[in-house]
């Protein structure tokens, strides 16, 4: 598949994601292209699978051709064979996309998540991982980036939550803690403003300390991509806050971002990048595979950020 296909995949999908893309280098871009093609195709095959027993064959299928990737062989899709050229070309650990395949697992099941820790695993799984990927696909030097690149992960993957309730219930998927809801809500039903409300007011102020975690691996990114992602995180970041606007209701619709939003944030990400002092290119990638590490309840954000920065 050509390079354009690749930008066709992420406008199609994600503008939010297109947006920033464009603003990396052209060789990060076409990594994160492809490897968000590559996540989009996975994602879509369990999603779209007609019914369970399909899902659970597509999940096979998926890992029967990240095994051939990884031992050489040519995977059979266009997504495949995109995933193999960043693997190739970046030495990109199996752990992370395996990760991500058991995360849809959790979907294919219809798993729900009895508290805050279960979701948060889940999150690390289909969006954690993700950020850790684009360290290798921006080449971040810096072991320590790869734990925040995980929490903008997981705070984007919460204010996707938060934003999908009503549509995920329609699709009888919940991933609201339900210890935050009393119990789980009867199937069939639509989800009660006045209790669901709260709990994604909650999911929300989670997602803002893990934004907070993430912001503080900025650091150690190359000036393009040090844009590229504080644009993606303050335009999800927006969403959220459109939720907050809404009330918090999933009877109000799905929040979405107007293109003045996503310019003021594209504005606001280059003015602050541009005051912080220039940085080499970076060009080697993490040597160790990271697992998931969830934010204490009683982390210090605006100390580990000084830490780091001595």
């Amino acid at each position: 598949m050509s390079e354009p296909d690749e930008r066709a995949i992420i406008r199609q999908h994600s503008k939010s994601f297109a947006l920033a893309a464009r603003l990396l280098s052209p060789d990060v871009r076409r990594r994160a292209e492809r490897l968000y093609a590559w996540c989009r195709y996975a994602d879509d095959a369990i999603d779209h699978a007609p019914t369970p027993f399909a899902a659970v064959v597509a999940l096979a299928e998926l890992r029967a051709e990240l095994n051939a990737i990884y031992t050489g062989r040519t995977p059979d899709t266009a997504a495949g064979q995109m995933l193999k050229s960043v693997v190739e070309e970046i030495r990109l650990p199996s752990e992370y996309p395996e990760e991500l395949l058991k995360g849809m697992t959790m979907d294919t099941v219809g798993q729900r998540y009895n508290s805050l820790d279960e979701l948060l695993q889940y999150c690390h799984r289909v969006a954690g991982v993700v950020g850790l990927m684009m360290c290798h696909a921006m080449g971040v030097t810096d072991d320590r980036a790869a734990v925040h690149a995980g929490h903008l992960g997981i705070a984007m993957q919460l204010t996707n939550i938060a934003r999908d309730v009503a549509e995920d219930w329609a699709k009888n998927r919940l991933y609201l803690p339900t210890d935050w809801l009393g119990g789980t809500p009867t199937a069939g039903r639509q989800l009660d403003d006045s209790t669901v409300a709260s709990a994604i007011r909650r999911l929300l102020n989670e997602a803002d300390r893990y934004y907070e975690s993430g912001d503080g691996g900025l650091q150690y990114l190359d000036r393009r991509s040090r844009l590229a992602v504080r644009t993606a995180r303050l335009v999800y970041s927006a969403i959220g806050h459109q939720v907050r606007q809404c009330g918090c209701r999933p009877s109000a619709g799905r929040a979405i971002t107007s293109k003045a939003t996503k310019a003021r944030a594209v504005l606001m990400a280059t003015w602050k990048t541009c005051l912080e002092p220039r940085r080499s290119q970076l060009v080697f990638s993490p040597t160790r595979v990271f697992k998931f590490h969830p934010l204490p309840a009683d982390a210090d954000l605006s100390r580990s950020h000084e830490e780091a920065h001595s």
